[in-house]
């Protein structure tokens, strides 16, 4: 049986808690993470015409891009859409879970399938996040260093953009007295020892650190672990805003229009301006992406695709791009098929559904 935990566990190895936003509200809502779960219903928002259709469809675990609750609530009387959600899933025991920023600032996230839709060839994050990387220094008795290093590979360190097993390795020579206290692998209490070791270096996310560090301690062969971890300045090319990526081919901008229309299933677009330039570089960001626009310029893009971009807005792009607006729900609804993807590969045994609901509650007319 698959627990509620499984599942937010699962989730959160993908996308990392830490790497929501600030003013995000993304995890568990409501719910027991203990409870068992019956079945996943898939959505971009919770309403109460999704709580319907997961109790039709006995779905006690509702996963969602948005959070239903952003900001917190005094009252729960039922006054508010957001009150009456709360309360109906919660007679209900439906688990409710939203995985929001944080899948919006990963590599294969919202930007990518975002990018994927669009037809954009390798691309790679439009606005990198500093501070998201540690580098651990430790050392180990040379005979001991590769099973250590594979055990941290394993953990996750060592990855750095396209490339795994990274390491730096230096040898020189340690010394060491045990006390009486002591219970040394290497040397005898009250002996000085020197041991041949090897100095060795691995960076890793910040989330990654516990998993790290236990695999340090699983084996390393010391008592007492000589390590130091560093934060790191370095931008992590894995995770941030936004993507940015190239179409197979250059669009006139009328053409790339049209394009956006067809993949995105669009009746309208709003642009900045034709110039008569070709499209070919696009940077994107699904949903509220119009604090990206002086980083898709920066990175000489041709084209920036966002949603919610506000009347001032569209003045940044100052003639150097085309702005396009393709709508908050529209540049993010593909979450779904991703958050399948991700669970159809791992819980064989739980049913998931797609919702049929299109919460969208903007209309065109």
């Amino acid at each position: 049986m698959t627990k509620v935990s499984d599942i937010t566990q699962y989730i959160e190895s993908l996308a990392p808690l830490s790497l929501q936003e600030s003013y995000d509200n993304a995890g568990l809502i409501t719910g027991d993470s203990e409870q068992m779960v019956s079945g996943v219903l898939i959505c971009l928002d919770v309403t109460t015409e999704i709580l319907d259709e997961a109790i039709q469809l006995n779905c006690n675990f509702i996963l969602a891009h948005h959070p239903i609750i952003f900001k917190g609530l005094k009252k729960i009387t039922g006054k508010h859409y957001v009150e009456r959600i709360i309360i109906k899933a919660i007679k209900h025991d439906i688990a409710i879970y939203a995985c929001h920023t944080n899948l919006d600032n990963v590599s294969d996230g919202v930007n990518r399938k975002l990018a994927e839709v669009i037809g954009l060839e390798s691309p790679w994050i439009l606005s990198p996040k500093p501070h998201q990387l540690c580098k651990l220094t430790t050392f180990i008795p040379e005979e001991h260093t590769e099973e250590v290093l594979d055990a941290l590979h394993q953990a996750g360190a060592g990855e750095v953009g396209n490339y795994k097993g990274c390491s730096f390795k230096l040898k020189g020579q340690g010394t060491f007295t045990p006390n009486e206290l002591a219970n040394p692998h290497i040397g005898q209490k009250n002996m000085r020892e020197e041991v041949t070791e090897d100095r060795i270096e691995v960076i890793f996310p910040v989330w990654q650190q516990k998993q790290v560090m236990l695999a340090l301690r699983n084996t390393h062969p010391y008592e007492e672990i000589a390590y130091y971890l560093h934060s790191l300045e370095n931008e992590n090319q894995l995770s941030g805003s936004g993507m940015i990526g190239k179409l197979n081919a250059p669009m006139d901008e009328p053409a790339f229009i049209e394009h956006l229309k067809e993949k995105l299933e669009l009746k309208i677009v709003r642009h900045t301006a034709f110039t008569s330039k070709k499209i070919q570089t696009v940077a994107l960001c699904g949903g509220s992406g119009s604090f990206l626009i002086g980083a898709a310029i920066a990175n000489q893009a041709d084209a920036f695709v966002t949603a919610d971009v506000k009347y001032h807005d569209f003045f940044e792009a100052d003639g150097k791009l085309l702005l396009a607006d393709v709508g908050h729900y529209e540049s993010e609804r593909f979450t779904k098929d991703l958050f399948y993807k991700f669970l159809s590969e791992n819980f064989s045994n739980i049913a998931l559904h797609l919702s049929m609901v299109n919460t969208n509650p903007i209309f065109y007319t």
